[in-house]
């Protein structure tokens, strides 16, 4: 067992010198492995990020009730007092038509064209707020559901119904996402897999020989086997490092546009877990990769 870890060790430190010794080509392919798996890693902070976000809007859902002309603001007052007794609503504003003619003034900009129509065309509005227990997709709109058919209620609105939008295209960039990562995967494995191939024809006669004394495939193939491992972990240490430095490029823009809106958000990296799937997925595609060049061009190669 223990000459299995030397032989095993001394097949690692080989090939590291090798590598140490070919610096403009090592750096090369870790280059390339590196940004080509940035790339998905990018692309899945961008949605992990907006899916941060947008799960905080999420929770503040709110249901804008437009009450019909007809209904008054004694009316409007009682509806909100009935519709604070239910369990599923944590609380409700009342904005009477004046109050919602004056903001819109304010807002809009149109306060003289308003004040030509000689009346306010506005209706009352009751703002539900749901509470935390029905904040879910399916029970928010059970609730606006019921809530347009009462007979006070000319338009039941749920406002953030463009997140749910958002949570649509999210899923469908999540699922390209996986896509793309498939793709350079498969890249990955053909730069490897290249870069052994020309290890391999370089070394023929090496290897021709070590194959004449009684030198076996595994033996033969075990450094190219570390080759691989060592530059596709290298090349996700590397894929790590830029997205650490293009958060880092990011972030202070990011968060002045975030205090712009009045929220604390800052974007966040990849996890622990995450990590060390980029790691292992960089390190098992290099070795998964050489695994498959070296055994086809191992097969080629026989003493003359």
């Amino acid at each position: 067992m223990r000459e299995y870890f030397y032989r095993h060790l001394q097949a690692f430190f080989s090939i590291l010198g090798r590598l140490a010794r070919a610096p403009l080509a090592t750096t090369a392919t870790v280059a390339v492995i590196g940004i080509t798996l940035a790339l998905p890693c990018g692309l899945y902070l961008v949605v992990d990020n907006a899916r941060r976000l947008s799960s905080g809007w999420e929770g503040a859902g709110q249901i804008s009730l437009f009450l019909k002309r007809e209904v008054g603001e004694a009316a409007a007052g009682r509806l909100a007092e009935r519709l604070r007794a239910l369990p599923a609503v944590a609380k409700v504003e009342h904005i009477t038509r004046e109050a919602a003619l004056a903001e819109f003034k304010r807002l809009s900009g149109f306060g003289e064209a308003l004040d030509a129509l000689g009346r306010n065309p506005l209706p009352a509005v009751l703002v539900v707020h749901p509470a935390t227990t029905h904040s879910g997709a399916a029970t928010l709109e059970a609730l606006v559901r019921e809530l347009a058919g009462l007979r006070e209620v000319d338009l039941a609105q749920l406002d953030l119904e463009w997140v749910r939008r958002l949570h649509g295209w999210l899923a469908i960039v999540e699922r390209g996402m996986w896509l793309l990562a498939g793709l350079l995967g498969a890249a990955v494995l053909l730069i490897v897999g290249n870069t052994i191939r020309l290890a391999v024809l370089s070394r023929r006669e090496e290897i021709e020989v070590v194959k004449l004394v009684g030198g076996t495939d595994a033996f033969i193939r075990r450094p190219f086997l570390y080759q691989g491992l060592i530059q596709g972990f290298m090349g996700a240490v590397l894929a790590w490092l830029l997205l650490q430095l293009s958060l880092w490029a990011l972030a202070g823009p990011i968060r002045e546009l975030a205090d712009l809106y009045g929220s604390g958000f800052g974007p966040a990296g990849l996890g622990l877990d995450a990590t060390a799937l980029l790691l292992g997925a960089g390190a098992g595609l290099g070795w998964l990769g050489s695994r498959l060049a070296v055994g086809w061009h191992l097969r080629a190669i026989e003493p003359r």
